[in-house]
């Protein structure tokens, strides 16, 4: 059983998949405590692979042609996915996402991985993108050589609303290695 925290369909807002259509199963827990996390971990549903499954497939529009993306964010989603979840999630179709910290390590045939670290206690070896939170304290030189096919930096959304884009632009355009995320959904008011 896992616990879920919520099931909802929408584009994605932030790193390379921007502006595509996908299912999102944000799982409850962490194992690290962010200031900035906007994820309420006291709240979830216990739910099996199959009712996630089934749950997703129902969150997709009627007559959904496209290629099925699922994206499994948290708190922290390697705290719960395991071989059972990713088989009953691909069997039903999906292209099966993760934003993680790297902090634990994930099964085998995950179709994308994001790695979002927060800190230096990463056990991924590589990932498809890595998008970096410019959060206080954050070396973007420290993940250059990290071994992935795409780099972000994001700006930090605070509680407050605000956020220190200006500084992480200014950071990019004197070291175009990166590429700036933003998260627009926040900045285009969807989910």
């Amino acid at each position: 059983m896992y616990r879920v925290n919520e099931i909802f369909y929408s584009l994605q807002g932030e790193g390379f998949w921007t502006g595509t259509p996908m299912v999102f199963v944000r799982l409850s827990g962490c194992n690290l405590r962010c200031s900035f996390c906007d994820t309420d971990h006291s709240a979830f549903t216990t739910m099996s692979a199959h009712e996630i499954a089934e749950k997703a497939l129902e969150e997709l529009p009627a007559g959904f042609l496209s290629e099925k993306h699922l994206c499994l964010t948290g708190g922290e989603p390697s705290l719960q996915l395991d071989e059972k979840l990713l088989s009953e999630l691909q069997a039903a179709g999906f292209k099966v996402h993760i934003e993680t910290n790297g902090t634990r390590p994930l099964p085998g045939g995950v179709d994308w991985i994001t790695l979002s670290p927060k800190n230096e206690d990463v056990v991924l070896e590589k990932a498809d993108e890595l998008k970096l939170v410019m959060a206080g304290g954050v070396d973007p030189e420290r993940w250059a050589s990290f071994p992935a096919d795409h780099y972000f930096l994001q700006p930090c959304a605070l509680p407050d609303g605000s956020a220190n884009t200006s500084e992480t632009v200014s950071y990019i355009l004197s070291h175009p290695f990166w590429r700036l995320s933003l998260q627009t959904h926040k900045l285009l008011g969807f989910r």
